[in-house]
Order: C-alpha cells, then sequence, then structure tokens
C-alpha cells in the first residue's frame, strides 16, 4: 500500500512543481515586460495584469496541495503539543480524515463551479479566453490536497508513527 501512495504522491509532486515553478516564472517575466514597457515604451501590456491573476488562482490551489504534501500547512499546535502520544494521533487521524473529506467536497462543488462557468461562455475581458479554463485548476488543486490528506490518514492508521503528511513524522 505504502509503494502506491509513494506512486501518486511522486506524481502529483512533478505535476505540482512544474504548475508553480512555472506559473511564478510566468508571472515574473510578464510583469518584468510590463514594467519594461510601461517605462521604457510607454505603453503597458493590455492583459499583464489578467493574466498575473490567473498565475496567482493555479499558485494558490496546487501550491495548496503541495503544501499539504509537505506538512506545511497551516495547524493550530498549541493544545495539540501539550497532548501525549494517544491524543496526538488521534487527533492527527481526525484532523486528517475531515480535512481530506472536506478537500474532496470542495473539489466536488468546484467541478459545478467551473461546469456553470462553461454553460456562461464567459470570456476574460484582456485575453478572451474562457474563464472556465483558467479555473478549472481550483477542483484539481483542492483534489490533490484531498488525497494528500487522505494518504496521511492511511499512514496514521497502518503506522505507529504520527504522520503530518505521506512524507513528514511529527517528531
Amino acid at each position: 500500500m505504502k509503494k502506491i501512495f509513494l506512486h501518486i504522491s511522486n506524481v502529483t509532486e512533478l505535476i505540482e512543481k512544474f504548475v508553480v515553478i512555472s506559473s511564478i516564472l510566468l508571472m515574473m517575466a510578464n510583469s518584468t515586460a510590463n514594467a519594461i514597457g510601461r517605462y521604457v515604451f510607454g505603453k503597458s501590456l493590455f492583459f499583464s495584469e489578467e493574466l498575473n491573476q490567473f498565475l496567482i488562482v493555479a499558485i494558490t490551489f496546487i501550491g495548496f496541495a503541495y503544501a499539504v504534501r509537505k506538512g506545511r500547512n497551516i495547524r493550530m499546535t498549541a493544545v495539540y503539543d501539550s497532548l501525549g502520544y494517544t491524543a496526538k494521533k488521534t487527533v492527527s487521524i481526525l484532523i486528517a480524515i475531515i480535512s481530506g473529506v472536506l478537500m474532496l467536497y470542495l473539489s466536488y462543488k468546484a467541478v459545478f463551479y467551473v461546469i456553470e462557468l462553461k454553460d456562461l461562455n464567459r470570456l476574460s475581458p484582456a485575453l478572451q479566453l474562457p474563464v472556465y479554463i483558467i479555473y478549472a485548476i481550483i477542483p484539481v488543486g483542492l483534489f490533490v490536497a484531498g488525497i494528500q490528506y487522505l494518504i496521511t490518514f492511511f499512514m496514521n492508521i497502518t503506522h505507529k508513527e504520527i504522520y503530518l503528511s505521506f512524507e513528514v513524522i511529527d517528531r
């Protein structure tokens, strides 16, 4: 079972890294080109702000999934740190399963939002791209985060250690 989780984790990690790195690089190139155009040539790129907005959406949702994978998501540890092993293990299991199910549910709902955007035939103002294509990254990011939480849940119920993610053990 751990081999399957490792394979899923490795494949999704490659995709997450590619999307986040390429989005950040594209945002940097876009912002730089826009600044040069504005200050050197007196003309801004008409699509620059819109493109950066779309890239921020991709970075946010795919970056969230990556943070869950690395155990770097937001955790409230004030009470958790004072608990004993059994209570910590129980809390970790509950957090992982509840968060996983919630992320999968939000992903499911986001799919309907994207379908609604497609049905409305909305286009972005500057680039004239179908908006649903841009926002399709939202259910993908939520789905991958949900899978990561569920993998953490299974790691916690099948191993003695307390897992914060597939890769990170609570010390």
